[in-house]
């Protein structure tokens, strides 16, 4: 299986992916990464790595439907197919209908809670984790699913869970999910590689 990266973050959990291919325990093959500006740190990542890199910007005034065009033809120029996974780690931006179709069954995100609640618009970064302690929940997680026209909508692959803890904060509670995140985001592709998760 080839898979390309998607980020518009630090890169941690690619990170880990980069480590899970270097230790052997993925042996899916990344054809690089996708980002959305040169002053990302997940480039950094990748550049240590070895793997090829492409820059998106956002243009002002352009559409959602021709900022995608450009997404898909770098993924393209990264030497993907159709058959090609999207591994969405930190892609802060929601996909057109266009694109979802073109990647359809493709996609792979992954959500810093337990699905389906906690999610849709607006639901990310530590909005996210204050939503869950807001809501005087005793445990959050992570859910690894495909992406679809809605916003955390599509089918899940995957959930992880871990405690939420008394005197928890925003950020105390993101590190124990992001733990999760590395742990779990390389073992699900590598599952998909074995045919031991499949699309049909």
């Amino acid at each position: 299986m080839n898979f390309v990266v998607l980020s518009s973050s630090r890169g941690t959990t690619f990170q880990a992916v980069i480590e899970a291919i270097q230790r052997g325990e993925l042996t899916a093959k990344c054809l690089g990464l996708v980002t959305d500006s040169p002053d990302k740190a997940c480039i950094d990542k990748a550049q240590a790595a070895g793997l090829p890199y492409r820059i998106v910007e956002r243009v002002k005034g352009a559409s959602r439907e021709e900022f995608d065009y450009r997404v898909h033809e770098a993924i393209l120029a990264l030497g993907a197919d159709l058959r090609t996974v999207i591994a969405a780690l930190g892609w802060m931006f929601i996909f057109t209908p266009w694109f979802i179709q073109t990647w359809k069954n493709r996609i792979i995100n992954v959500h810093p809670a337990l699905l389906p609640k906690h999610g849709g618009k607006g639901m990310y970064g530590h909005h996210v984790h204050e939503s869950v302690l807001a809501e005087s929940e005793g445990e959050s997680g992570v859910t690894i699913h495909l992406m679809d026209e809605g916003v955390d909508t599509g089918r899940i692959l995957l959930q992880k869970t871990c405690p939420v803890l008394p005197g928890d904060t925003h950020a105390s509670l993101q590190e124990r999910v992001q733990a999760l995140e590395k742990k779990w985001y390389p073992k699900v592709l590598q599952m998909i590689e074995l045919g031991e998760i499949t699309f049909d």
